[in-house]
Formats: structure tokens, sequence, C-alpha cells
């Protein structure tokens, strides 16, 4: 079963957050994640992850007249930002909540886990294939 787990934090934050980690925090941080990607590609459960920029990089697109794309700089909605995610393949949803878990767990400043919420999406497969 395929699963989107996304990694969240508030828009509003991103700067202060992005600032408040030294380069020895960003290097455990990376370390981590890097790890959790690793170990998912070996177990056969990579699909797709990715680290995403913050609010200045994010184009919000509406249809416009004649569908022409309507843009604005900016997420769509305050709140929180979609900071990554991992696609995932794996045999249930007990294992997507555990890899979940080990991405919420990443270090933070200080090198204390995050413990920012992770969202787990499951991914239903296509109906007309049953």
């Amino acid at each position: 079963m395929k699963y989107m787990i996304q990694l969240n934090v508030p828009a509003d934050q991103w700067d202060a957050i992005m600032s408040s980690f030294s380069a020895d925090d960003t290097k455990a941080m990376f370390a981590h994640m890097n790890a959790l990607n690793e170990d998912l590609v070996s177990a056969g459960e990579w699909v797709d992850g990715q680290g995403l920029g913050g609010p200045s990089l994010v184009k919000t697109v509406r249809a416009g007249s004649a569908g022409r794309p309507q843009v604005t700089d900016g997420p769509a909605q305050e709140g929180r930002i979609l900071a990554g995610y991992w696609l995932v393949d794996v045999k249930n949803e007990d294992r997507a909540l555990e890899i979940a878990a080990r991405a919420s767990a990443s270090p933070g400043p200080g090198g204390k886990p995050g413990n920012e919420p992770v969202e787990v999406h499951a991914i239903p497969g296509d109906p007309t294939e049953a």
C-alpha cells in the first residue's frame, strides 16, 4: 500500500525555525533524514521523497479566465507549509506510521528530537484496476 508521509511546519515561523539550526544541527538533521531515506531504499519501500523550500519559494495557482493561470506568491492558506515528503510503498499502515515517527524524531536545534507533527496519507489504489 502506498502512503504519502508529510512533514509540515508553521509557514509564518519558517525563517525563525531555519535560522535556529546551527551548522552542526543542520548536519545532524540531514544525517538523520539521509539514514531514513537509505533504509527505505534498502527495504524496497522508497518511491520518492524531497525536502522542500520555504514559503518564499511557493506559488499558488488558480485557473483564471480562459483557463490561464493566475499566480500569487506564497502558500494558498495561512498555517502550516509542507517542508518535505516521502512517498512509500509498504506492507501496511503500521509500517507507514513507524516511518512517520522516525521522521518526527529528526534532531532539531541542540540535537533534541524535533517531534514535529507528521501526516500520513493513504493513497488508495486505482479502483478501475480491482
